[in-house]
């Protein structure tokens, strides 16, 4: 598998660091047409991954000019990468796409943020990275929430008043729960110890989903790991390297490697975007010293589904008597090849009846800030997503990715607000415990 960056043979205007071979990997033969969210969307072959390749390799080779049309062609690409596990040929189109919205990027300072207003660039490049400042950030909503106010101003149609950059990100934000506080940085196995893990909080999931780590961290106990958990771990890095802030996702990364003990057996997450970037710190931390240290990272890097599939997860006992499905996250299902561990999990848990959803591999729309970036098509894929949940008649659904979860939560507001929404870890940590969700219905 090419990884390697090398200078492209006859660059045109723009010269991304791409292997140019990594383009002639595709054939152009249309499989992976039907996977992209944008072409089942648009029918448009410009919005395919087949599309974009062309449009790449034409501005490389100095065919193309990288006008307005081809820009706005490439911007509206979720880097969900399904393309990926669509393909034959084993096109690697994340290491396509990324470095050439760099190159776009250093060619046109600002160019990737641009969409968003000043509020909602500052809050993702100074406060989201951060999980002290997000907490301190969302205080006013908590509070909003937690004392009726927010009932008040939509119900007054008050709401109408908040700045539109205020109703958007309102309007993304679920319920906020109590926060757990601070876990110990070290939780012993309840058991026979199986394996010593280190687990990774994330940033913005910690916050609005504090639940789901605390559920994560008890889960590990409960199946036999020593859970150690770094005080000085950082944000992984993805929301900069995909708004093409390279420089800060690799100073972010070269903190985490540093975080994390060497003698773990894995470093744990559970939020699908953030695993995919640290699986991939070797390829950002190419040309940097710590690249050595960033494989031996990524090879210690799992899933927690992955992970506890791969351990032999032990049963839980108290019964979930509902009907769900189940929501692939594109950066599991695609970036990090995870299809079958999640599904298996659920499975374990007694009463828990599963349905299959209909395109469960497709994108929700939210992809990280696009649902910011990108607001049209975003809604259009959430409805979409909510439409074919609503099919199934679940009364439950879930996902194991933080990004998702919200912009699922926010569709199912308007159309399914009876549906429980939540990670997989959630239903298992009430499966082991007896302990149920406020929101399990």
């Amino acid at each position: 598998m090419k990884t390697e960056l090398a200078v492209l043979p006859t660059p045109g205007k723009l010269a991304p660091k791409i292997d140019y071979e990594l383009l002639l990997d595709c054939v152009h033969c249309g499989l992976c047409t039907s996977a992209c969210p944008t072409y089942v969307e648009t029918g448009n072959e410009a919005a395919s991954p087949r599309g974009r390749i062309y449009l790449m390799r034409g501005v490389i080779d100095g065919t193309l000019e990288l006008d307005a049309s081809v820009k706005g062609h490439l911007d509206t690409c979720l880097n969900c990468r399904a393309c990926e596990t669509a393909c034959p040929s084993g096109v690697q189109y994340g290491r396509l796409i990324d470095p050439f919205r760099e190159a776009m990027e250093h060619a046109e300072p600002g160019r990737t943020v641009a969409p968003l207003n000043f509020l909602q660039r500052f809050l993702m490049f100074n406060v989201f990275h951060s999980r002290r400042r997000t907490r301190l950030a969302l205080a006013p909503a908590r509070l909003s929430q937690w004392s009726g106010l927010d009932w008040l101003l939509e119900k007054s149609r008050l709401i109408r008043l908040l700045p539109p950059a205020l109703r958007t990100m309102k309007g993304m934000l679920p319920a906020l729960r109590p926060h757990y506080g601070s876990l110990p940085e070290f939780l012993p196995a309840i058991g026979p110890r199986r394996a010593r893990v280190g687990l990774f909080l994330g940033c913005v999931a910690d916050v609005i989903y504090p639940h789901t780590n605390y559920a994560t961290a008890k889960v590990l106990q409960l199946n036999g790991c020593d859970v150690y958990i770094p005080r000085s771990q950082v944000c992984c890095g993805a929301l900069h390297y995909h708004t093409a802030a390279e420089g800060t996702a690799r100073e972010l990364a070269a903190t985490n490697l540093d975080a994390f003990p060497a003698d773990l057996d894995a470093v744990i997450n559970n939020a699908a975007g953030c695993g995919a970037m640290m699986k991939d710190y070797a390829h950002l931390m190419h040309n940097h010293p710590k690249r050595v240290a960033a494989e031996a990272f990524n090879a210690k890097v799992k899933d927690i589904h992955e992970f506890l599939y791969e351990l032999g997860a032990i049963p839980p006992t108290h019964p979930l008597n509902i009907r769900a499905t189940y929501h692939d996250a594109c950066h599991l299902r695609h970036a990090q090849q995870i299809h079958k561990a999640p599904r298996a999990l659920l499975d374990l848990i007694p009463g828990l009846e599963m349905v299959p959803l209909p395109e469960s591999e497709l994108c929700c729309g939210a992809a990280g800030s696009y649902n910011l970036t990108q607001p049209e098509m975003a809604e259009k894929l959430g409805d979409r997503k909510i439409a074919n949940v609503k099919a199934t008649g679940a009364q439950a659904v879930f996902m194991g990715n933080v990004g998702c979860l919200m912009q699922v939560m926010r569709h199912l507001k308007k159309d399914l607000p009876e549906v429980w929404a939540a990670h997989p870890i959630d239903a298992l940590y009430a499966a082991y415990t007896g302990v149920m969700p406020h929101e399990l219905r």
